[in-house]
């Protein structure tokens, strides 16, 4: 049985249905903002929600971006449609390999990583995009000590039995959605099979999972790290720390993580109703939260410049029937905060915010 608030969520959400060509259309270009953002902003991805926007939805970068943050963006999108896809095929169960596609299309090819070490000598190794690791991973948790997860002599069995088990338990259907998706992401992270990119893979088979249920996809928002690790750890501490019994984790046993899991999808599905539900022309929209302004006249300009990107500072200030300093101090603001943001090329405005979907 689904936990109550996730069927109480999904009560709404399926009553929306069928949704228009349109609406799915604001939620499609939302969601894949929302998620590429935040799960790359989580592991230090440096480029902006605006432009990650920009870049996902018209290939153009504004602004100072790193290289390898660009093509890891661009990277992610392409992973999430291929999750996507495959995530359709129902008959298809999943296998190693596509996790393995998955990992090669994030990474898109091997690289070398340097590092310097405590007696000021430094040492590299090489990240290998598609393949399994071929050295041991740890982290140093939140409270400083080092957390170890499955050697590499392991993790091709310890994979072997977590796909084989997953693609078992769905066909049981003993346990609902939820559980199957946290669970899986729980003993996944404790395997943590690749040299890099383990929490956006993660993240993306967490939806792979929840789509072919037909539940809404769900996003780990940046904000909100803390928490996601913090439900990790919790659970770390009930189950122990040796990686053979983590990738072999109950349901009970993380009953913390669980509890965290269950509550954020049916906060990220609510969320899709009100982005459908609640509308209006002061109604908007940023990263996951409606914004609420506590001016009208912040509405006034953000229609203006949405529905005039050339309109001049002078025009906007005699549109919405303020002067000229009070429409440049809600400008800076706007654009500070991330809302808005300028062309370089032409002076156009760019509106980063959505508005409501009617």
């Amino acid at each position: 049985m689904e936990a109550r608030i996730i069927q109480e969520a999904l009560t709404k959400w399926n009553g929306l249905q069928p949704l228009s060509d349109y609406q799915r259309e604001m939620l499609s270009r939302r969601f894949t903002i929302d998620f590429n953002y935040n799960s790359n902003h989580i592991e230090g991805n440096t480029l902006t929600y605006g432009q990650t926007e920009l870049l996902l939805l018209f290939g153009k970068v504004v602004g100072e971006a790193e290289v390898k943050d660009v093509q890891e963006m661009a990277a992610s999108n392409v992973g999430l449609k291929m999750m996507t896809e495959e995530a359709g095929l129902r008959d298809v169960p999943l296998t190693q390999n596509f996790i393995r596609t998955l990992h090669q299309t994030l990474l898109r090819e091997d690289y070398l990583v340097s590092r310097n070490l405590p007696d000021g000598s430094t040492t590299s190794y090489t990240i290998h995009a598609g393949q399994y690791k071929t050295r041991p991973n740890s982290v140093i948790t939140r409270y400083g000590d080092r957390f170890e997860y499955a050697s590499p002599e392991e993790t091709s069995a310890l994979m072997t039995d977590l796909v084989d088990w997953y693609n078992e338990a769905e066909q049981k259907g003993e346990l609902s959605p939820s559980e199957l998706a946290a669970l899986f992401h729980y003993r996944y992270i404790r395997i943590h099979p690749f040299e890099d990119g383990n929490g956006r893979i993660a993240r993306l088979l967490v939806n792979y999972i929840l789509t072919r249920h037909h539940y809404p996809m769900i996003v780990v928002r940046s904000r909100k790290k803390d928490e996601y690790l913090e439900a990790l750890h919790k659970s770390d501490l009930v189950v122990g720390s040796v990686p053979s019994k983590g990738a072999h984790a109950s349901i009970k046993e993380i009953y913390h993580f669980l509890d965290y899991f269950q509550k954020l999808i049916a906060k990220e599905i609510n969320y899709d109703v009100d982005f459908l539900t609640k509308t209006g022309e002061n109604v908007w929209w940023f990263d996951g939260e409606q914004v609420r302004f506590r001016t009208p006249t912040t509405c006034k300009l953000l229609w203006q410049m949405m529905r005039h990107p050339s309109i001049t500072i002078p025009e906007l200030a005699k549109e919405v029937g303020i002067n000229i300093s009070a429409v440049n101090k809600q400008l800076k603001r706007l654009t500070d905060i991330g809302y808005i943001t300028r062309s370089e090329k032409n002076n156009d405005w760019r509106i980063i915010i959505t508005p409501s979907v009617y």
